[in-house]
C-alpha cells in the first residue's frame, strides 16, 4: 500500500468519524505528571470514564505519593468506572514509583523546556508508561505531533487494513503523523480513540459495524462474528428415530404445526406393565404345565358282596342238616 493511498484512507477515516463523534480536547490546566496519570486512565477507555476515574483519585487521596503507596485493590475500587480498573491502577502505581525513584518528587514541568526527542525516549522507557501514554503526554502537554494509539484503536486500524500484523505487534502505525497534519492531530486522535473505545466495548454493535462498512464497504467478510455455541441434543431427544414398523419414515408436519406434534401421531405408546392374573388361573396353568406321572393301580377294596359271607339257600341248609 503506497503512501498516497494510505493518506487518502486516513483522510476518509477522519471525515467519516467527524460525522459520528465529537472531538475531545485535553485539559490545558493539568501538569505534565497529571497528563501522564490521566493517560493511564484513558488507555482502552472512554473519555467520560477516564475523567471520572481521574477525579476520583484527586478527591479520594491527599496527593500522588499517597496514591503511590496505596494498594492496587483499593485503587481499582476507586476507579471502578474503567473497563479494567486493576490494569489502570497497576500502570499508575508503576509510573508513580518510577518517577519518585528517579527524582523523589512528581514534578515533570522541566520536560516542557527540554528537546522533544530525548523526552519522548525517556517517557517510553518509564516503567508503567506505554506508547499510548507517552504519545498522549507529547500531544497534550508538550505540544508535539504524536497521535496516541491504544489496543482498541490498533484493532480497528488492523481491521481496516491500515496496518499489518507486524506493525500491530510493535504498536506502530507507519505514516500516520505524515497523513494527518499537526493542526488536526489532537482532533483526529480524539475521534479515533473514541471509535476504538466503542469497538473494544462491543465489537458486534450495529453502530460500530455500520461505521466500519461506511469506511470500507468491502470488509463485510472481515467483520468480527459472534461465536455460535454448540447446539444441544434437545431436538434429537424430542424426535426419536423411527422404528422398523414405520419403515424409517417420519410424518411431515403441516404448515403451522410443530414437528413435535406431527411426530406425536405415530409414536407407539410405551409398553404397559402386565396385570397380575388371579391365583386360581395361575394354579390351573401350573398344573397344566406340569407333566403327568403314571399312577400305579390301587388294590381293590372289599365290597359288600365280598366282605360279607354269602347266605345259603334253604334247600342247602336242610340238606346239610343231620338226621335225627
Amino acid at each position: 500500500m503506497t503512501t498516497v493511498s494510505r493518506t487518502a484512507q486516513f483522510a476518509k477515516v477522519y471525515k467519516i468519524l467527524k460525522k459520528h463523534y465529537k472531538p475531545a480536547t485535553a485539559n490545558t490546566g493539568r501538569t505534565v505528571a497529571e497528563h501522564l496519570i490521566f493517560a493511564c486512565c484513558l488507555e482502552d477507555a472512554r473519555y467520560e470514564a477516564a475523567e471520572e476515574a481521574f477525579a476520583a483519585l484527586v478527591h479520594t487521596f491527599f496527593d500522588w505519593n499517597e496514591v503511590r503507596v496505596t494498594s492496587i485493590s483499593e485503587l481499582s475500587e476507586v476507579m471502578a468506572c474503567l473497563p479494567d480498573p486493576r490494569l489502570a491502577a497497576n500502570r499508575i502505581k508503576r509510573v508513580l514509583h518510577a518517577i519518585f525513584e528517579a527524582q523523589f518528587n512528581f514534578d515533570l514541568e522541566n520536560t516542557r523546556k527540554k528537546n522533544l526527542g530525548p523526552t519522548v525516549k525517556w517517557l517510553e522507557g518509564l516503567d508503567g508508561a506505554s506508547r499510548f501514554s507517552a504519545a498522549y503526554v507529547v500531544q497534550a502537554a508538550l505540544s508535539g505531533h504524536s497521535i496516541p494509539i491504544d489496543t482498541g484503536t490498533m484493532n480497528v486500524l488492523r481491521l481496516l487494513d491500515l496496518v499489518t500484523d507486524k506493525d500491530a505487534a510493535a504498536g506502530e502505525v507507519p505514516g500516520l503523523e505524515r497523513a494527518i497534519a499537526k493542526s488536526k492531530g489532537v482532533e483526529f486522535g480524539s475521534l479515533l480513540h473514541q471509535f476504538g473505545a466503542d469497538f473494544s466495548t462491543n465489537p458486534y454493535s450495529p453502530a460500530t459495524r455500520g461505521i466500519l462498512l461506511e469506511i470500507n464497504p468491502e470488509m463485510q467478510n472481515r467483520l468480527p462474528k459472534r461465536r455460535v455455541e454448540p447446539q444441544t441434543r434437545k431436538k434429537s431427544a424430542e424426535q426419536p428415530p423411527a422404528g422398523p414398523a414405520s419403515g424409517g419414515k417420519t410424518s411431515a408436519a403441516k404448515p403451522g404445526q410443530s414437528v413435535e406434534k406431527a411426530g406425536a401421531r405415530k409414536k407407539t405408546p410405551p409398553p404397559q406393565a402386565a396385570t397380575p392374573e388371579p391365583a386360581a388361573k395361575k394354579t390351573k396353568k401350573k398344573l397344566a404345565s406340569t407333566p403327568e406321572t403314571p399312577v400305579e393301580p390301587a388294590e381293590k377294596l372289599p365290597t359288600r358282596e365280598t366282605a360279607l359271607p354269602k347266605k345259603k339257600s334253604v334247600s342247602e341248609r336242610l340238606s346239610k342238616r343231620k338226621p335225627r
